[in-house]
């Protein structure tokens, strides 16, 4: 009978689901960032240049 009872809890308990809930939402955020990340780097990469230079260009006195 105690068996019984436990399967029964166990198939009751939700927590699993949960967790795969909140593993697949980071997941989805951690990929999200990943792209932005991306998409912007050549833009920042190009600013930081420019910032270089001009500042590689300026004396000072």
């Amino acid at each position: 009978m105690k068996l019984f009872e436990m399967i029964k809890t166990f198939k009751a308990d939700e927590d699993g689901a949960v967790t795969v809930d909140w593993v697949v939402l980071t997941a989805a955020i951690v990929g999200l960032g990943l792209a932005v990340m991306l998409s912007v780097r050549g833009g920042t990469e190009g600013l930081a240049t420019k910032i270089s230079e001009a500042l590689a260009s300026m004396s000072v006195q």
